[in-house]
Order: structure tokens, then sequence, then C-alpha cells
């Protein structure tokens, strides 16, 4: 058994999309891992599914904005698997609009679930999780091509994923000389049940279709289309192995073209 292979893992959000993506990734290359969403049933299901290529996944429910459900969650790993090596903060919610008309419980909402979650679930990491007593560890934070420009209707979201580069960066040097490596990888447009909502908001506000939408954001992306969730965590898997030590507080585009700094 290499030391890869005894290495746990968390991953918050990991019932759908990027989050379940990674979730298999990190599980195919034989991490212990543990995974969180909302709801309990969802999570039961994906370990179940996930255990076919990895009997090491366990899991549980967990709300990102709770300070003591992150508390609960992570020592529910530890106590399962032992100290945490690998963390990756997927959870995440879309949400914009026309600024004027943002009320503050969208904002506080979007915020408190994208950018004050992060913080939460590593310090807890940190702490309850012992990663901040090891000489190797790796936090990989799902941010976004919008955490580097502006998205027109996205400024919560848009300021959530700026902060989380904000705090991948600063993390990241802070922890450097400690040999755990802090990164934020950016998608741009991924084939997400979120994206498909995305798409239905911006149809709503332009009095469009969703075929439309798509077309038009197709159309922008230099590639042609979609990324998919699959692309996104494969940067995560290379990210969290030996051979990317020396890649720290950085912010790393999955999207095609899109974003091109």
């Amino acid at each position: 058994m290499s030391a890869q292979d005894e290495r746990v893992a968390l991953i918050t959000g990991a019932t759908s999309g990027i989050g379940l993506a990674v979730a298999d990734q990190l599980a195919t290359q034989g991490h212990r891992v543990f995974i969180g969403a909302r709801t309990a049933e969802s999570v039961a299901q994906t370990v179940k599914a996930l255990r076919e290529r990895n009997p090491h996944v366990d899991g549980t429910e967990l709300d990102v904005r709770s300070d003591a459900s992150v508390h609960e969650f992570v020592a529910a790993a530890v106590a399962r698997f032992g100290s945490v090596d690998v963390l990756v903060n997927n959870a995440g919610r879309s949400g914009g609009g026309v600024t004027a008309d943002v009320t503050d419980e969208l904002w506080f909402d979007v915020i408190d679930t994208n950018l004050h979650s992060v913080f939460r679930m590593t310090r807890e990491v940190l702490n309850t999780g012992g990663m901040r007593d090891k000489p190797w560890g790796r936090i990989v934070n799902i941010a976004s091509t919008a955490g580097k420009q502006g998205v027109v209707l996205g400024a919560p979201y848009s300021a959530s994923k700026h902060g989380v580069v904000g705090f991948t960066k600063a993390l990241g040097n802070e922890l450097a000389p400690t040999g755990v490596t802090v990164n934020a990888v950016c998608p741009g447009y991924v084939e997400t049940p979120m994206a498909q909502r995305v798409r239905q908001g911006y149809a709503a506000a332009y009095d469009t279709t969703e075929e439309q939408i798509l077309a038009r954001f197709q159309s922008k992306i230099p590639l042609g289309r979609y990324s998919t969730p699959a692309e996104v965590a494969g940067l995560v898997g290379y990210l969290v192995s030996d051979v990317a030590a020396s890649i720290t507080s950085q912010a790393l585009n999955v999207c095609g073209g899109l974003g091109n700094f």
C-alpha cells in the first residue's frame, strides 16, 4: 500500500456536478474519501456508488454554513479514517440578479455558502483534522473564473469567488513552509445541475430561452463547448499529488480559454 492509498480526502458538496467528479477521481486514485452534502439520503447513495470503485469511502450530511455541522463532519471523518491529508472545498451555490434588487438574504447566503464555508472548513481541518501538524497536506478550493473577472448579474457570486481566490493566495503563502499547499481551481462554464439553473436564471432575466442562453455562452468560449466535471476533477487530482508540491497560492483555470489570466 502506497502513501497515497492511506491519505484521507474530504470533499464538500460531493453528491453532484464537480464535487461528485472529484470524489470519483480521488477514490479512483486510491484515497480514503469522506464526502459531505446537505441531504443525508444523497450522501448515502453517493457513498454506495463510489464504493464500487474503492471500499474506503464514507460520508455524512453537512451544512457548510454551520460551525457545528462543519465540526461534526470533520470529527466524523477523523473517527472513520484518521487525520485529514486532503481537503477539497467544493460546496457552493449560484446567485445574482440586478444588483439594486438583490436582497440581504440572497447576498449573505451566497457569501456564507461560497466564502465563509471555505474558511470554516479549512480552519476545522487544520485543527480537528490535524493538518496543521502534518509535514504534507493539500487544500484545493473550487472557485470560478468569476473569481477573477466580473460577471454581469452575478455580483454576489463573483464577490464570493474573488474572496475564495484571495483567501487561497494568502493561506498558500502562510502555509508554504509547512509542506501544505493551497490552490484554487477556477472552472468556467461546466455542464452541471448548477449550470442549468444559471442558464434558466439568465433566460428569465433576458426574456429568452435557455437554449439561446446556452448558444450565447458557448459562443464566448474559444473551445466552443462547456468543460466537463471530469476535466475539472482531473486538475484537482493532479494538485493533490506529490508531483504538484511546488504549486501553491495559485488560481488555475479550467475554462476552454474563456479566462486568460
